[in-house]
């Protein structure tokens, strides 16, 4: 009981300096040594908790140079990749972190209890009925994703995915070593499930990759009657769905009863998700629903070192209705920031893009009148206010070159029609 009372200081002590990083303080973190004569604890206490900060994303280890910490901010990376700044429920997070550590309940069951609590988040019904030995957590998405596929044995396979994709996705798939093709939309922006029976009947496929609901990059909402057409041709084919969760949590408005898994069978269903996408930075864990054996034993076998005690303020959090109830706020912040984004962008590139109002999320995914010149250097030319990923990118395949990504953080509105100004000349001129 000392060894994990000596760690839960040093784990506190470690937050708190990482929080002064985030208000302007130094970046590098005590040694191990220094540590642990400064709060009297052994080195491999100290380790442990440094391991933990790691593998949570929060501190970065650079060889011969010691430890560093990873703030929301410095941990933000280029491009698309960050998720829309929630520091409502990170505050909220913090606040039960310290009520927890003030009682006397044990925190050694924190990742039991978040399971059990994204169980009952995901139980639907009768048939949509989840376990918490069904969900496996781990410290991100990617090692999550990498975890599953191992464990279903579909290195080498060949996998169809939705197309655009995220990118983020895409490239984790193709890491993993799995054939990737790609099913673009249909001609109305809908799912093509004739061109999915297609593939399926004449390909080798071993999973399907598909939204729940939200399609991004596009931020279109899966109508019920294409997801009801996808479960009856899947009912046809034993292929493992793997439903991506990642994005659901930032429609705008989101039916009852939309979700892709609420029509099909569960014994071939996989449902891969992110507190992040509600909770924020500070909390990046991924997991994955699935009613394999395996699957679950290869989560055994990894044995993720996560934080017990924030897994359980999160599980405290999905409990009690906290989450949800900020989540309410966040998706009216973000309605907002995509209607005046959409109002900007009509102004000042005119018939340069086309666009449909995405129904969540917070990329403007624009049709460009020409592609996107490949000398444009996006990142260098539009600064920190606009982020911008060329729509190939969403493609294994090269597609989508006409198309461009749009994200924008919010901040002061004449900073964003500068850039989109300056955007309008780029595109205007071909990229000189």
């Amino acid at each position: 009981m000392q060894r994990e009372f000596a760690y839960q200081v040093v784990y506190r002590y470690l937050e708190g300096l990482i929080e002064d990083v985030g208000q302007g303080g130094p970046p590098r973190l005590p040694s191990l040594r220094v540590l642990a004569r400064r709060l009297r604890v052994s080195l491999a206490t100290v380790q442990a908790a440094y391991s933990l900060l790691e593998h949570e994303g929060r501190v970065l280890s650079v060889p011969k140079s010691g430890y560093f910490a990873q703030t929301a901010t410095r941990r933000a990376a280029p491009g698309l990749a960050g998720r829309v700044p929630v520091p409502l429920l990170e505050r909220a997070l913090f606040a039960q972190e310290r009520r927890l550590a003030r009682s006397r309940l044990p925190a050694s069951h924190g990742l039991m209890r978040l399971r059990q609590a994204l169980a009952e988040r995901y139980t639907r019904s009768s048939r949509q009925c989840w376990q918490p030995e069904e969900v496996q957590v781990g410290p991100d998405v990617q090692a999550v994703l990498e975890t599953l596929l191992a464990a279903l044995a579909l290195q080498g396979c060949t996998v169809l995915v939705g197309s655009p994709c995220c990118w983020r996705l895409l490239r984790w798939l193709q890491q993993a070593g799995l054939r990737v093709l790609e099913v673009p939309e249909d001609a109305r922006g809908g799912v093509d499930v004739e061109t999915i029976a297609r593939v399926l009947g004449q390909e080798q496929v071993s999973m399907l990759v598909m939204p729940s609901c939200l399609g991004m990059p596009t931020g279109r909402l899966m109508a019920r009657q294409e997801q009801q057409r996808l479960a009856r041709l899947l009912a046809q084919q034993p292929v493992w769905l793997l439903e991506n969760d990642l994005d659901s949590e930032h429609c705008f408005t989101t039916p009852r009863c939309s979700r892709l898994r609420d029509w099909v069978d569960p014994r071939w269903l996989l449902v891969l998700g992110s507190l992040e996408a509600a909770v924020g930075a500070e909390a990046p864990y991924g997991y994955v629903l699935s009613r394999q054996l395996a699957v679950a034993q290869a989560f055994d076998r990894r044995a993720f070192q996560l934080a017990p005690l924030r897994q359980q303020a999160l599980a405290q959090m999905l409990g009690k209705g906290e989450i949800d109830e900020a989540l309410t706020h966040v998706r009216e912040e973000l309605r907002g920031r995509m209607a005046l984004l959409c109002q900007q962008v009509a102004a000042c590139l005119g018939t340069q893009a086309a666009f449909s109002r995405p129904e969540g999320g917070q990329v403007l995914w624009l049709k460009l009148a020409q592609p996107v010149p490949c000398n444009l250097h996006l990142a260098e030319a539009l600064g920190p206010t606009l982020q911008a990923l060329p729509g190939e990118r969403f493609s294994v395949q090269g597609h989508y070159r006409q198309y461009l990504a749009l994200s924008w953080q919010g901040g002061q509105l004449q900073l964003l029609v500068a850039a989109l100004q300056e955007l309008a000349v780029l595109l205007k001129g071909g990229g000189r």
